[in-house]
Order: C-alpha cells, then structure tokens, then sequence
C-alpha cells in the first residue's frame, strides 16, 4: 500500500488546474484513532506510511498568489483517485463530478444512468472529481486551504 499512496500524492498535486500565479501544494493525511494512557481515545491526523481497505484519508490542497496581482476566476478541478470513496469536503462551495469532469453540481442534484437505461441519485461512490470556483479573486499574497475526505477501498 506504500506505493499507492505515492502515486496517490502524485496524481493530487497535479489535479488542479493552475491560474494566474497560484502556487498549489497537496498533503494527504490518514485519521486515525488513538487511546491515551487513561483509555480515552483522539483522533489524529498522520502521514500515511501505510494504508489500508477501510482508513480515512483527508486530502488538502493549499493555495497561495504569489503574484503582485488579484487572481481571478481561478479553479481547482481535482480528479478522485480511483483507489478511494469519495466521502465528503468541508467546503460548501465545493462541486462534483460523476461522469469524468463533464457536468458538475451538488452530490444531491446528481443522477447517474444505469446499464438498463433507468437513473439513479448519484452517491459519494459515484464521484470521479470535486472542484472549487472561486467567486472572489484571490488577492495578491492571499492563501488558504481546500480539501476532501475519501476512504481506501
């Protein structure tokens, strides 16, 4: 599992698409459930040294303008990776996509077509991308984070 979690960073760090000077960088964290010295249990967020079928996962992509100018209209477009469940994001603005990127909305308003022609409501296992519009241009030194949880098949 050590390697997909190497090409799992890799293909997130590419995933967004890149507008006037914003310079992106990803993370990716397992959670994790820890007991303390007195039997009560945390959950921490670590760096995945390994993975497996079952764990949580929070991918976070932060951004900066590194310009000397607002940037506007900029768009973070970031593909699921193939090995998880999407699982939810904490951004309200936040869209998704289950046909590959073609038509974007809220998880609830998606449908997906089945095999003998009926439609379905789309769920989280149905998402193949997420993407963030920013509606304010993003001012020069201006940063923040967005991100997306999903679990390890």
């Amino acid at each position: 599992m050590k390697l997909m979690i190497g090409l799992m960073a890799l293909l997130f760090a590419n995933a967004a698409a890149f507008a006037n000077d914003v310079k992106l960088a990803s993370e990716i964290l397992v959670e994790r459930v820890q007991q303390d010295g007195e039997g009560k249990t945390k959950t921490v967020l670590e760096e995945p040294k390994m993975v497996t079928p079952g764990d949580k996962l929070l991918f976070v992509l932060a951004y900066k303008n590194e310009g000397k100018a607002a940037a506007a209209d900029f768009v973070i477009n970031n593909p699921i990776p193939a090995s998880v469940t999407f699982a939810g994001t904490d951004s309200a603005d936040a869209v998704m996509s289950v046909d590959g990127g073609k038509s974007w909305g809220k998880l609830s308003a998606l449908k997906v077509a089945q095999p003998d022609g009926t439609v379905r409501s789309a769920g989280p296992a149905d998402v193949t991308h997420i993407r963030w519009q920013f509606a304010r241009p993003i001012p020069a030194g201006g940063e923040g984070k967005v991100n997306f949880r999903a679990v390890v098949k």
